[in-house]
């Protein structure tokens, strides 16, 4: 098994250690929605350098070797290029990662009221514990897009005088009809439906004009929305409204060793490939950092990897380097070299009957190599070669970055998928690797600030290296 890296860091080290958890963090709480990590990407990016395709296009500037560029799919994806000094069509050297995350997602018909209370409907997204959801303080986070053309931005439960809303669950002196269901039966997805109103609209004038609106609460909480946001029930049909959890990313442990935050799975990784791409100075290579939208239902849509939004910014970035033709673009593909960025299970103890000592990944043991992942058999999964592992593991020794290897839990157990297949469909070399998790998939994830340290000493040994 590998040393704790805890034990290997000098005090500059350490500070170094805690200087990234602490942006990391402010990170987590900037970025809870996918269009939200993305805007906060690029603004740091911006910061350092960086501007946007659009803009190099409207200029006719030729790219050239240290040329910073970004580009952002429908607000929900970015990638982010550092031109090398080699011409793209020798490949790349990618990080790539997810920044959608487990959720609530509204419905597009979503407020009504029961007995004098006002709900939110709700469809999860993703893979969740409904009964994790519940009596937890939760926020509303996302847009809504008027018929005008305006889209209104909603942040609802975040700031400390703002309300928060809930999911009610069952007293216990009522449950025990519940108590003796299934743990996927005691919450019913159709009852993730989110509290936000008891209060009544009060109307002045004739009883006929009182029973006009029989919906009280509703037309309250509606009549709010109106006179804080400018939207009406209507406005709905074209909103995209996450509920989340309300919590900020916090230190973990009494040794603050740890940190818990909402959405670890997969912003840990995006964050640390983010900060590679933005330290690492200009390659021989061009270097990229992807980050998608759409893992946790399967990659799909516009803004999911199975999108040709990538191969299309590689088109348009070669055409701007003065570089593209068909056979060009396919070679800069097929040759280029990606770590597929994505969380693993960290080793419980508690539940260790899951997990396969030998072969899985443990806190403050470092970065998390999966050389396969899918489920019973590896369906699903990218099984990187061993040529490619061998370099990987060259690269992490040269700069000294603590690493592991593991798989998602025992072979009949666990299972789970990333972006790596499909990137491998262009015929990249591609090895999942990533920070190791406790609670993936829950409201509030736990990982090590040692694990994601070593995570972006490794995202730029690779950058560097690769």
């Amino acid at each position: 098994m590998k040393e704790n890296a805890w034990k290997t860091y000098t005090a500059e080290q350490l500070g170094e250690l805690e200087s990234l958890a602490e942006r990391y963090k402010a990170f987590m709480d900037a970025g809870k929605t996918e269009r939200e990590c993305a805007a906060e990407a690029i603004r740091l990016a911006r910061a350092a350098g960086y501007v946007s395709l659009e803009e190099v296009q409207a200029s006719g500037k030729q790219l050239a070797a240290g040329d910073k560029v970004y580009a952002c799919g429908m607000k929900k994806m970015l990638a982010l290029f550092q031109i090398g000094r080699e011409p793209l069509e020798n490949g790349m050297r990618i990080l790539g990662a997810h920044i959608d995350s487990p959720r609530l997602d509204l419905k597009q018909v979503p407020v009504y009221e029961d007995t004098e209370m006002a709900y939110l409907d709700t469809h999860y997204y993703g893979g969740v514990k409904n009964y994790q959801w519940v009596t937890i303080p939760l926020a509303i986070h996302g847009v809504v897009a008027k018929k005008d053309g305006t889209v209104v931005e909603i942040c609802i439960g975040e700031k400390e005088d703002d309300p928060v809303v809930f999911i009610s669950d069952l007293l216990i002196h009522l449950a025990r009809e519940q108590m003796q269901k299934k743990a996927g039966e005691v919450i019913e997805g159709e009852n993730l439906d989110v509290l936000i109103g008891s209060r009544p609209l009060v109307i002045e004038g004739s009883e006929e004009k009182k029973d006009e609106n029989k919906d009280a609460v509703k037309a309250n909480i509606l009549a709010l929305l109106k006179e804080q946001y400018g939207i009406e029930e209507d406005d709905f049909l074209s909103a995209e409204l996450e509920i989340v959890p309300a919590d900020k990313a916090r230190d973990c442990g009494l040794d603050r060793s740890m940190i818990m935050a909402y959405g670890q799975d997969d912003r840990v990784c995006a964050y640390t490939s983010l900060e590679a791409q933005l330290a690492v100075p200009v390659q021989e290579r061009t270097t990229c950092t992807l980050l998608v939208d759409k893992e946790e239902i399967g990659s799909v849509g516009a803004t999911g990897m199975q999108s040709r939004f990538f191969e299309n910014t590689v088109a348009e970035l070669m055409a701007c380097a003065g570089q593209y033709s068909e056979l060009g673009l396919r070679r800069a593909l097929s040759r280029s070299r990606m770590l597929s960025s994505d969380v693993s299970a960290a080793y419980d103890p508690l539940f260790a009957s899951c997990f396969e000592k030998r072969n899985s990944a443990y806190f403050g043991r470092g970065l998390v190599f999966n050389k396969y992942t899918g489920s019973r058999g590896k369906g699903g999964s990218n099984d990187a070669n061993a040529e490619y592992m061998a370099a990987v593991r060259e690269m992490m020794d040269k700069h000294n970055v603590a690493f592991q290897t593991a798989e998602l839990g025992k072979i009949d157990v666990g299972g789970g998928g990333t972006i790596a297949y499909i990137t491998a469909l262009y015929g990249m070399e591609v090895i999942d690797s990533g920070v190791a998790v406790l609670n993936m998939h829950a409201p509030l994830e736990v990982t090590s600030k040692a694990d994601i340290y070593e995570a972006y000493k490794g995202y730029c040994a690779f950058l560097l290296e690769a």
